[in-house]
């Protein structure tokens, strides 16, 4: 494949390469609208869908929920408590995905008239996903159909004891399945490995899934007539808690999943739901939610809950009614998010350290004790995009147990190797998905998991590696990093996992002022011979060879820069500005 600009070695040591079609912008033939429709089409969109993903919309990605296993059985039971007056418990994870799935099912719930009880487990004294002792608690309590959502899968033990206790359980989840599934009422997931159509839909995240369930139940007391004299639930007005759990659960933006996100965002501006604009406040933005801004301003919040606070604080929040509770509880994730940031930054250094001397695996696995487990997968996520390879790290309790997680890169399935890791008695408890898995081991096994992992995985994460290049969409004139340009790449969004943000290179330029802001951050002011100048910015890349070169280049030298133009809005006039991901001399 052709390199862009003849870069075979950038600043960062990679090549650069064109996504798709090259795409020149300093041609005076260069429109932004065949920008819009490669984008669309380097990103796995068929000529034929071309309109359909200019504007993803519900009706025209809405598979009929009934093509997935045990849909129908699971929304029936659900009809009929909800019919009968029972007492209903949403069991959900403390995550994100598990919030926005456990609050869109209470939201449905109760316009349908029922009020179900909320149970988000501990993440530091329960730990992930239904424990026997709880569901029967909830039954004891007065629960007659319990709803898990974003958990359950692997959770054998726990729905024994719920069957032994006499109360049905529906599972409502997305992570990996093993061949043999736990015993429950129903369980509804797109990975497990006997669905058929469903298995198209692997990419949802548990909110999603939880969506398509609320539309069968719908769907089903409408044709019990339950609605002939009240009014039905608008499933449309859930999107934002759709849209929300989708990106910050770093699910592909594939398909359904766009659909979901472009039409949540939609509602998310109407700020209808209380919480959910109690949330935006507190994350003091401005303007209308981006997709960007539910992964790193939105969703971190609500995270922080359930890392470093009380783990039912994010679906009290996106469920309340109350105003002045929504404000409250807002401003208290505000500050258990600051908290988690310091927090977070000392877990890495320590985790980081390990990596540097721990040998060169190619899957990084490092374990501490008093490293608080409700920061490891944000840990993992950081080691991953430093190393460039799949991160496990491990916080040891007194007792020797480690609560463990994962982040990886393309191409390769972590969640599948830790399930085989878990049946190969390497753990106490395991599961996840491609990107991203969770586990529980014991520390005198840890080493043992490590070897494993290599063994398992060595393969992909060295084709992963060696086809690593850094994909461009664009080639730009410094001045072509403008607003228009900005809104043009907006309109083949929105961006997130699955669906890249688009990538442009822009140069040559000079750096006329090089700074380090905030935490480690390289701000530069630079211009080319085209016009003014332009903002950019390198985020935590101020002691990387990145950093350092735009730190330290020499005013008669030039670059090209790459990364992602974005809008500037704090000024009285909104500008564009360069996110810089790499970088590489012009001459």
């Amino acid at each position: 494949m052709a390199t862009v600009l003849n870069i075979e070695k950038s600043i960062l040591g990679q090549p650069w390469r064109w996504r798709g079609l090259a795409a020149d912008a300093r041609d005076p033939g260069f429109a932004p609208d065949d920008l819009v429709t490669q984008l669309l089409l380097t990103r796995g969109c068929a000529r034929e869908d071309l309109d359909a993903h200019r504007t993803p919309s519900i009706r025209g990605f809405m598979p009929d929920p009934s093509i997935f296993r045990d849909m129908d059985r699971a929304a029936e039971r659900i009809a009929d408590a909800v019919e009968k007056g029972e007492q209903i418990a949403v069991f959900g994870d403390y995550d994100v995905d598990g919030a926005t799935s456990a609050a869109l099912m209470i939201r449905l719930l109760r316009d349908l008239g029922t009020e179900a009880r909320p149970y988000i487990p501990d993440r530091l004294m329960e730990g992930y996903g239904p424990s026997g002792e709880a569901l029967v608690r909830l039954k004891q309590e007065g629960a007659e159909l319990i709803v898990t959502v974003d958990c359950g899968a692997q959770a054998f033990d726990a729905l024994d004891m719920a069957r032994e206790a006499g109360v049905d359980v529906i599972v409502v989840d997305h992570h990996k399945c093993a061949s043999e599934l736990p015993f429950a009422h129903a369980l509804v997931n797109p990975n497990r490995l006997d669905e058929v159509e469903g298995a198209a839909h692997g990419h949802l995240a548990a909110v999603g899934v939880a969506f398509l369930l609320g539309a069968a139940i719908v769907r089903t007391l409408r044709n019990r007539g339950f609605f002939a004299n009240r009014k039905e639930p608008r499933l449309i007005e859930l999107l934002d808690l759709v849209a929300l759990g989708t990106v910050a659960d770093v699910a592909a933006l594939k398909g359904l999943n766009r659909a979901f996100v472009a039409q949540g965002l939609k509602v998310m501006a109407q700020r209808r739901n209380i919480g959910m604009n109690a949330l935006i406040e507190a994350s003091r933005l401005t303007r209308a939610p981006t997709a960007s801004d539910l992964g790193f301003a939105l969703g971190p919040r609500i995270n922080a809950g359930g890392r470093v606070g009380r783990s039912d604080l994010g679906v009290r929040l996106l469920t309340t009614r109350d105003p002045e509770e929504a404000r409250s509880i807002a401003a208290e994730l505000d500050h258990l998010n600051e908290e988690r940031r310091a927090i977070e930054a000392a877990v890495q250094e320590a985790a980081e350290a390990l990596c540097t001397t721990g040998g060169g695996h190619s899957v990084a696995v490092v374990a501490g004790r008093e490293w608080h487990a409700g920061v490891i997968g944000i840990v993992a996520g950081r080691l991953k995009e430093k190393f460039g390879r799949p991160a496990i790290v491990i916080a040891l309790d007194d007792q020797g147990i480690g609560k463990g997680s994962g982040r990886s890169i393309a191409g390769v399935d972590l969640g599948a190797a830790v399930l085989a890791a878990k049946d190969s008695g390497l753990l106490q408890a395991g599961g996840g998905h491609a990107m991203a898995a969770g586990l529980t081991i014991a520390e005198d096994a840890i080493p043992a998991f490590a070897d494993f992992l290599e063994e398992w995985l060595s393969d992909a994460v060295a084709r992963s590696i060696a086809d690593r290049a850094l994909l461009l969409d664009a080639v730009l004139a410094p001045g072509g990093v403008n607003p228009s340009l900005v809104e043009s790449l907006e309109a083949g969004g929105p961006y997130g996992m699955g669906w890249p943000s688009p990538r442009v290179a822009a140069g040559p330029v000079r750096i006329i002022r090089a700074d380090v802001v905030g935490n480690g951050h390289v701000r530069a002011i630079v211009a080319g011979d085209d016009g003014p100048s332009i903002k950019a910015m390198a985020f935590r890349q101020a002691e990387t060879e990145l950093g350092l070169a735009l730190l330290g280049a020499p005013k008669h030298r030039k670059l090209w820069l790459a990364g992602r133009a974005k809008i500037d809005d704090w000024g009285a006039r909104p500008a564009a500005e360069l996110h810089i991901d790499d970088a590489a001399w012009a001459d």
